[in-house]
């Protein structure tokens, strides 16, 4: 009885001590982010200002403000999405709902896998041969969006199979018994239930576009551009480049400082807002199907 008791206790204390493990290796992470928003804020908000988030850049971006590269941020992420998402969505589906297990399927997916640990700045050599040379859309929104698409389509076609192979079989089964089509079932059964999960990959696109600095190098992105663009095929400053290029090469070092850390604040508020706006469509959609 005695032995069962200590072999008990010592089973407890392990278990408490892997626990204690677990914790405080989350803190560290949870304490490392809050140190680096802490560090940007603490820096960025000394020069965040009306006239900083709205005003075109001066003096060889050492004053005035980053409003053309907030505008071409925005622009370069809504049109990579454009051309990701569905291109994303829509692959997945085919794969997983169509495509029979076999090698070819496994290809696919191995390749998918591979194309998601190419280094960004090789896609960016990529767009530039292929849609600012040979297709001949030069430095462009068009040419920086798509490349930034290519970039994140592996992610949107990875979460959007996992989130439509976490839907049970039993669903489909009774949309076919039922009298519905293969494709009745996937965009009356199969997507809506999905789409929560799916909205994860939106989430994750956004975050990598939003902070690409070597694609948009090659392929959109103006050094000093105090303007707005006016069509597709206009270049464009952007957050990543404008902050890599203060932090880099300014004509004063203690001048664009500060800048560059606005800068970053700016970046980092941008991404949050829309993670935050995805995250809220995620809910809508998922008590909608719960609702349903």
């Amino acid at each position: 009885m005695s032995n069962s008791k200590n072999t008990g206790r010592i089973k407890h204390l392990k278990q408490q001590f892997a626990f204690g493990i677990f914790r405080l290796f989350s803190l560290m992470v949870v304490a490392i982010l809050f140190f680096i928003l802490a560090f940007i804020i603490v820096r960025g908000a000394k020069v965040i200002s009306w006239n900083f988030l709205t005003g075109m850049p001066e003096e060889g971006m050492t004053k005035g403000g980053i409003f053309p590269a907030i505008v071409g941020t925005f622009l370069l992420v809504i049109g990579s999405l454009l051309f990701t998402f569905p291109v994303g969505v829509l692959s997945a589906i085919y794969t997983n709902e169509y495509m029979k297990d076999s090698w070819y399927k496994r290809f696919i997916k191995l390749m998918t896998n591979n194309l998601a640990g190419i280094p960004s700045i090789v896609f960016g050599l990529f767009g530039m041969s292929l849609f600012v040379n040979t297709l001949g859309f030069g430095d462009s929104i068009i040419a920086g969006s798509l490349t930034l698409g290519l970039l994140t389509l592996p992610v949107v076609i990875r979460t959007t199979e996992e989130a439509l192979k976490s839907i049970d079989n039993s669903f489909r089964e009774g949309s076919y018994a039922l009298g519905a089509t293969k494709l009745q079932t996937i965009r009356k059964v199969v997507l809506p239930m999905a789409f929560p999960n799916i909205i994860t990959g939106l989430i994750l696109s956004v975050g990598r576009v939003s902070g690409e600095t070597a694609p948009i190098l090659f392929t959109v992105a103006a050094y000093f551009l105090p303007k707005l663009p006016h069509s597709i095929f206009d270049q464009v400053m952007a957050l990543p480049y404008h902050l890599y290029v203060i932090s880099t090469s300014g004509t004063n070092v203690e001048e664009s400082r500060p800048m560059a850390y606005g800068t970053a604040l700016v970046l980092i508020a941008i991404v949050l807002l829309v993670n935050i706006l995805a995250n809220a469509l995620r809910r809508y959609f998922s008590k909608k199907v719960k609702m349903n």
